[in-house]
């Protein structure tokens, strides 16, 4: 059985980073969390993934820093940028610096799923 993908999920709001992980553990997925960006640098520095959910808006160190920090540390890894500031100018950005995809808060978890499964899979 191949072994399930490492995510991840990073996000200052307890409560959504909470019911994310717990989803997709749910999914089978392995994942790990993180409460703002320097903390996701901090664990990104140890642990490698294969797809990062990060929360644009965070206290301390945004997730447009926490994106260029996975694209030339690890590029390899896959990036989705969710944020609740759903406008196209942070959609741009995040496609600029590298991100597979965009997602807006609040999201539909299907829609979630959905997105996710595809940007691992690469297609």
């Amino acid at each position: 059985m191949p072994e399930k993908n490492r995510i991840l999920v990073v996000d200052d709001e307890d409560a959504l980073r909470t019911v994310l992980s717990a989803e997709l553990e749910g999914e089978g997925y392995k994942v790990s969390s993180a409460s703002d960006g320097a903390e996701a640098i901090n664990v990104l520095k140890s642990q490698s993934f294969d797809l990062v959910l990060l929360d644009i808006k965070m206290p301390n160190v945004d997730g447009f820093e926490v994106l260029k920090y996975v694209k030339e540390n690890q590029p390899a890894t896959k990036v989705i940028m969710l944020t609740g500031f759903a406008d196209l100018k942070n959609a741009i950005e995040s496609k600029k610096l590298g991100a597979e995809d965009f997602i807006s808060k609040p999201y539909d978890l299907v829609d979630l799923l959905t997105t996710v499964e595809r940007v691992l899979s690469g297609v």
